[in-house]
């Protein structure tokens, strides 16, 4: 199996499991913190979901963001998924941002898999980990949901 589709159904997999798991997770606990600072499950949720189209972006433009300014880079992030307010809107921007991921993997040529993107704050990231990125990033986070239910007593493990 070649890395692009291994990278489409690993993310179509895992955004699988994730909203299995978040189904799970009650109304009245949609907004419950662990902590005053932390994020609560519908916060993970958005900002799991609204990645999608940042990764779609940079897998399709074979570029990673370059701010100015990461501090606004970050905050007109962190505004974009404080703007998510349901599980249903949740749902619906994840589904399509992994449609669009998976878009975005097949506009990539063999040559394009070569590349090594230059993030241009002294770091780089291979295309060949990029492609990857959009299925991992749901795990991560589908443990930070994990770990909120078992904050709350639910011990459940949902495969």
């Amino acid at each position: 199996m070649d890395l692009i589709q291994q990278a489409k159904e690993s993310l179509q997999q895992n955004m699988e499991q994730f909203l299995k798991n978040f189904s799970h997770v009650p109304d009245e606990r949609l907004h419950w913190r662990p902590a005053p600072e932390a994020k609560s499950a519908l916060e993970v949720a958005a900002h799991t979901a609204c990645h999608m189209a940042r990764f779609a972006a940079m897998i399709g433009e074979k570029r990673l963001p370059q701010p100015e300014n990461l501090e606004v880079l970050l905050e007109s992030w962190r505004k974009e998924e404080a703007a998510v307010e349901s599980r249903i809107q949740m749902e619906e921007i994840l589904r399509n941002g992994a449609a669009v991921v998976v878009a975005a993997l097949d506009s990539l040529t063999v040559e394009d898999l070569g590349l090594t993107l230059d993030s241009g704050m002294g770091w780089t990231l291979p295309m060949t980990r990029l492609v990857e990125l959009p299925g991992w990033h749901i795990t991560l986070h589908l443990g930070q949901i994990d770990y909120l239910q078992t904050c709350w007593g639910d011990l459940q493990i949902y495969v």
